[in-house]
């Protein structure tokens, strides 16, 4: 009894101090470290304007645009200017003009004119041309839209894994100095004969675990600040964000719940279905337009000079163009263009189902990020009580040093599986957003 009562008030202080860093410890930051740091809006908009992604959308958007622009200059008149001169070693003409009498005319000229003409009707090619180069900017348009999610998602991730490692290793400092005190505490124990080597041991062996812990975390964190840098733009190669507001949680996702049938038609994928839908429809115009009559007019000025005379004039002309034997292919052309108009309004009604399918799992997985949140939170509170009952049951000699430091190990798994839900939640939060429609 007497060696129990002396145990106890050798480890009595150390004890209290060991409970004091556990409820205290998780509110001290990180040292502020020498990388810029960035808000979760800050890297989405270094990433907008500075992400190879979103520089080759607008590229191909400006590209289709140019695109758009040629075809309107086809409604134009269309000017062309030509010329030849010719020197030869005789007359292109020759006259006979009698017994020993011969004329030699045009060894040498000069032709040349300059000519307009306009299509008066070309089968609808230039007109549907012109929609079919609109609708293709309306796609660059919403690709354009596309990347942008895209590159807001991929830095939302490299975002929260940053933030995950630095709460990880914020909660291996704490757990190290608690150790620390720890270890003192025993070793005095030790040196006064009350407990044994063993509990010595088993917290140097735990020592050893989280020093290996701290070490891949570290350089996870540093891979993924590095990784987020690059994604950004950053010059500096690295960058640092600032910790999560404590163990708070955020709303609950209900409020941004929106009916996945009333979202079909706000989202990006759907309107390039559509477009797509249209583009055959107009695909399938020009091709029947490209069997069909052609007509345009036209007049120039033209000159000449064959024999040593100058002969300018003008002139007018008017064709008319018709495939007579290009409807054989052409039909089956046609029949092919049809066919792509009907692939098009399938996939249209397959992918929409789809994407209302997407986003109900988008909405699931949502409510379960939220959900393993709640849990986590929970299991905090839990395992916090967990290791206050064993620091207590382990001064009374009622437990094993092996007992307290699986105490701590859990409440150490249970503050990490609240930052990895919670970057989850953030993740799975804007997934849900994009899919529909925002």
């Amino acid at each position: 009894m007497s060696k129990t009562i002396n145990r106890y008030s050798i480890m009595k202080q150390g004890l209290n101090r060991y409970i004091f860093l556990l409820l205290v410890g998780f509110t001290q930051l990180v040292p502020v470290s020498a990388q810029r740091v960035y808000t979760l809006d800050e890297c989405l908009q270094r990433a907008l304007e500075n992400n190879v992604r979103i520089k080759n959308a607008g590229n191909n958007l400006e590209i289709a645009k140019q695109g758009s622009q040629e075809a309107f200059t086809k409604y134009f008149l269309s000017l062309s200017a030509t010329g030849t001169g010719f020197m030869a070693d005789k007359g292109l003409l020759q006259l006979d003009m009698g017994p020993g009498m011969q004329m030699s005319l045009m060894k040498k000229g000069v032709v040349g004119g300059v000519s307009a003409s306009m299509p008066l009707f070309t089968g609808g090619q230039i007109v549907n041309g012109n929609k079919l180069a609109k609708v293709n900017i309306q796609v660059n348009r919403l690709q354009y839209n596309q990347s942008e999610n895209e590159v807001k998602l991929t830095t939302e991730n490299y975002y929260w894994q940053v933030v995950m490692l630095k709460e990880k290793l914020q909660t291996i400092t704490v757990v190290e100095a608690q150790l620390a005190n720890l270890l003192k505490d025993v070793e005095a124990s030790v040196n006064a004969g009350v407990t044994t080597r063993n509990d010595l041991l088993q917290v140097q062996l735990r020592q050893n675990e989280i020093e290996s812990s701290r070490s891949q975390i570290e350089n996870a964190l540093t891979l993924s600040q590095q990784v987020l840098a690059q994604y950004i733009g950053e010059d500096s190669g690295i960058v640092d964000v600032p910790p999560v507001a404590g163990e708070v949680l955020p709303e609950h996702p209900q409020g941004l719940y929106r009916n996945p049938e009333s979202s079909l038609v706000l989202t990006n994928e759907y309107h390039l279905l559509q477009q797509n839908l249209k583009a055959n429809k107009l695909q399938r115009r020009i091709t029947v337009g490209k069997y069909l009559p052609t007509v345009a007019i036209g007049g120039g000025y033209m000159y000449d000079n064959l024999m040593d005379k100058d002969h300018p004039f003008w002139m007018g002309f008017a064709t008319v163009s018709i495939p007579l034997s290009g409807w054989w292919g052409g039909s089956h052309d046609v029949r092919k263009q049809e066919l792509q108009v009907r692939n098009a309004e399938n996939q249209l009604t397959d992918q929409s189902e789809l994407l209302i399918l997407r986003m109900q799992q988008n909405w699931n997985d949502l409510t379960d990020a939220y959900k393993q949140m709640q849990i986590s939170m929970r299991s905090i509170e839990q395992a916090m009580e967990n290791l206050r009952l064993n620091t207590d049951y382990y001064k009374a000699g009622t437990c094993t040093m092996n007992d307290l430091l699986d105490a701590q190990t859990l409440f150490q798994q249970s503050k990490d599986r609240y930052v990895e839900s919670y970057a989850r939640y953030e993740v799975k939060k804007c997934e849900y957003l994009q899919a529909t429609g925002r």
